[in-house]
């Protein structure tokens, strides 16, 4: 059976240095995408979102394990697109305002009736409240800065700034939307721990 480490194929997206911003392309890549909107620490949608999109990602491993193609893979992190509509939202801690997509990437293999198959097996047996929301879409961001955050998410605040800093200072502006990639296990990790990466789009 092959086997296949997305993460260490990736290794330039996933695994940035925490010392120091680095620019990186990010080709197109597939992802089950859940939208919505909200505090992320209060907002039931924002659990829910997330309640419904591993199940199906889960699914979807196992499906293609068990399947003709017999390939095992791990199941790729959690990842977040934050914006809104008044972008001071961000700096003035209004959070019922940010909108977000939450998102994990998928193989390039996986079709949009492989995600059916296996949105309609969660629904089968776990029937998840957000598992209509889940939709199957190509995401582009090109060229991005990112660095390494270690720590809660209240601290992130200085390497935003550097990734920032650090897009002017090579005289470009910022595009698209801020991202974060989850790399811990948050039920399982001290907060001085969690692993995030930044990562802001630029032209």
């Amino acid at each position: 059976m092959e086997k296949i480490d997305y993460k260490k194929q990736l290794k330039h997206l996933y695994a940035p240095s925490a010392k120091k911003v680095e620019i990186v392309e990010v080709p197109p890549m597939n992802y089950l995408m859940v939208d919505g909107n909200g505090d992320p620490n209060t907002a039931k949608a924002f659990s829910d979102a997330i309640e419904a999109l591993y199940p199906v990602a889960f699914t979807m491993k196992f499906m293609v394990k068990k399947g003709a193609r017999g390939i095992d893979y791990g199941v790729m992190p959690l990842e977040a697109l934050w914006w809104a509509d008044d972008m001071s939202a961000f700096t003035t801690g209004n959070k019922d305002a940010w909108q977000w997509t939450v998102m994990i990437m998928q193989p390039e293999f996986v079709t949009a009736g492989m995600v059916e198959a296996a949105i309609t097996e969660v629904a089968r047996k776990k029937k998840p409240v957000s598992l209509p929301l889940v939709r199957f879409a190509s995401f582009s961001e090109g060229k991005a800065a990112q660095i390494l955050h270690i720590g809660p998410f209240s601290e992130e605040g200085p390497n935003i700034e550097k990734v920032h800093a650090f897009i002017e200072a090579n005289g470009s502006i910022r595009a698209g939307k801020h991202h974060e990639i989850y790399l811990s296990d948050l039920r399982r990790t001290a907060p001085e721990k969690w692993k995030t990466i930044i990562r802001q789009p630029m032209e």
